[in-house]
């Protein structure tokens, strides 16, 4: 898993450097100038490079211009994002679905994102096979498709042929991950991390939405996407929990031919649920189809609390006999049993238009962040519950119900916890493919039978048991070892060693403040040293019999008046004289 390291203004490699190099320059390619003003970049990237960004953005004036003006900001958010690279486009696709945190007008044009990329070639394939299997394609299958069926920005499929033990074929997919991957990304996610620290530091309009607890998510997500042993063990779990299930077939992995940048598995020969007409062709039952495919998604979520957490068109194939077949398991979710109680006593808190408890239920599905009005969030929820109080269960869309919370969560600082903003996200995604399939399906009609379950196991009298012999051990743990922390406290009070500790928040735009004043002033002591120095070298040189002015001397001055004009430039540049 990757980690995000904060590091400050003199801990960077070349590589970091040439990689804000790079942002930048796509930054003012698509006249977004203003931000990398506001996030004072510059107490972080080195002059010359900054310098170097804006002379060749000067240069292409004429193309940013015509981009502004071509293009609205939110296309040039999106083309921008499309041109840095696999890190950004996964980013702005994380995005595109959260209007808690994106504006409507970004919303649809992230939507856009597309990471279709030119193929790398089968040299590199060969490449990683060997690195990490020893063997080349042709050594493993009986056939290999030299040329990808697909390509994206995290890896490309090809289609293969494996013999098995009995000596038949069997057609498989070979994903294989793009070359230099983890590096790239790995660089990206630092810079990402810091442009959020600058963000929550400088711009006062997005503090509220934690940039950087969502980059730091960003990037466990994208660690366990990018690793294909991960995706390995999500298949043979989620095999395993529907292993007696005929309704859903789940492809066959192989794990002695995968490794983290190789996965291999069984081709599936069925329809996507987004091709209605062949569906129809096929003689499929579309009203069964969705109800079926809705139905398995809540087992998913209700029952085993882990689910395929991006249930689109794209990654749902129907198989004859009405069968569902889930493929791309880079994307899961896991819930615990309390936050499934959880959402099911708020969905009855809203049917029931009980407005505390649906207070109540949304504060245990979030995490506040600060101070929050209480009454004014009881205010919006009594709002947002009074347009659906005259409708039944089967009547509610969970999709529209997961923007509206989205967006009240957005206004009062709430956010949802992540594992229960992917259910969210995988309802929602599942009741659209259902609603393509049939336009009458009533998502939580269909979730009845899963919300009465939770209900009764929540009230099994073996649990209540377990559960209050849980609660009276973790008592009487406490009561045993109160003793020996109450004389350790008090030995430590008698000794003078309580220490008590203040952590400061909002003091970071002052520490940047003072470190950029003692920088500049140590500065001006080196070029008054260095004037001082030269003057004392001149003068010594103009007394002796060679009356040429030394050469020591006047590099000194050469030297003083550069790093005089280039601290000038700065507080110039900082509106500061």
């Amino acid at each position: 898993m990757f980690s995000i390291r904060q590091f400050g203004a003199f801990n960077r490699t070349f590589r970091h450097l040439n990689r804000y190099q790079q942002i930048l320059r796509v930054l003012f390619k698509y006249g977004f100038s203003d931000l990398v003003e506001r996030l004072h970049l510059d107490q972080y990237i080195e002059t010359g490079l900054q310098l170097l960004s804006r002379s060749r953005a000067s240069r292409s004036q004429e193309p940013e211009e015509q981009i502004i003006y071509r293009h609205s900001k939110p296309e040039r958010l999106r083309m921008a994002l499309e041109e840095l690279g696999p890190t950004f486009i996964k980013l702005g696709q994380l995005l595109s679905v959260r209007p808690d945190l994106v504006a409507p007008d970004y919303l649809q044009e992230l939507a856009k994102l597309q990471d279709n990329v030119p193929p790398f070639s089968y040299e590199e394939v060969r490449q990683i096979f060997l690195e990490d299997l020893g063997k080349e394609p042709e050594d493993i299958y009986a056939d290999f498709s030299h040329e990808p069926v697909a390509a994206a920005s995290i890896s490309q499929v090809h289609h293969a042929l494996l013999t098995g033990e009995d000596g038949q074929t069997r057609k498989v997919v070979v994903k294989v991950q793009r070359p230099g991957l983890e590096k790239n990304i790995s660089i990206d996610l630092e810079i990402l991390a810091r442009l959020a620290q600058l963000m929550e530091d400088h711009l006062e309009e997005v503090q509220g939405h934690r940039p950087t607890a969502i980059v730091g998510e960003f990037a466990r997500s994208l660690s366990r996407e990018i690793d294909f042993t991960i995706e390995l063990t999500n298949i043979q779990h989620f095999a395993r929990q529907f292993a007696s299930s005929r309704e859903i077939y789940v492809p066959e992995a192989f794990p002695a031919l995968s490794t983290e940048r190789i996965l291999v598995m069984e081709r599936i020969d069925g329809i996507k649920a987004s091709d209605i007409e062949a569906l129809r062709a096929a003689g499929l039952d579309l009203t069964l189809l969705a109800e079926r495919g809705a139905k398995l998604v809540m087992e998913q979520i209700f029952t085993h609390g882990f689910f395929h957490a991006d249930p689109h068109p794209g990654n749902i194939f129907f198989l004859p006999g009405n069968v569902v077949c889930f493929i791309d398991f880079g994307q899961m979710g896991r819930l615990l049993v309390k936050d499934r109680e959880g959402f099911i006593e708020l969905v009855a808190s809203i049917v029931s238009g009980d407005e505390s408890k649906v207070t109540a239920g949304i504060l245990k599905m979030t995490v506040q962040q600060g101070e929050f009005d209480r009454d004014a969030l009881s205010l919006d929820i009594s709002d947002f519950m009074s347009r659906y109080l005259h409708l039944s269960i089967g009547e509610l869309e969970i999709g529209k119900i997961h923007w509206e919370l989205l967006r009240l969560f957005s206004r009062h600082r709430l956010f949802l916890k992540p594992s229960l903003y992917l259910m969210l996200k995988a309802l929602g995604t599942a009741e659209g493919v259902g609603l393509a399939l049939d336009p009458q399906i009533e998502m939580l009609s269909l979730a009845k039978p899963f919300m009465r379950d939770i209900k009764m196991r929540r009230v099994n009298p073996k649990r209540l048991a377990h559960e209050a012999a849980e609660t009276a051990s973790q008592y009487m743990s406490l009561l045993r070892d109160l003793p020996a922390e109450t004389r350790s406290i008090l030995a430590m009070l008698r000794q003078g060693k309580v220490r008590l500790e203040l952590e400061h928040h909002g003091l970071r735009p002052l520490e940047h403040s003072l470190y950029r004043a003692s920088n500049r002033i140590a500065f001006a002591i080196v070029l008054a040293a260095l004037i001082i120095g030269s003057s004392l070298v001149v003068h010594y040189g103009s007394r002796t019999a060679n009356s040429e002015l030394p050469t020591i001397g006047m590099i000194g001055f050469i030297i003083a008046g550069i790093m005089g004009l280039w601290l000038l430039i700065s507080i110039l540049r900082q509106g500061k004289l």
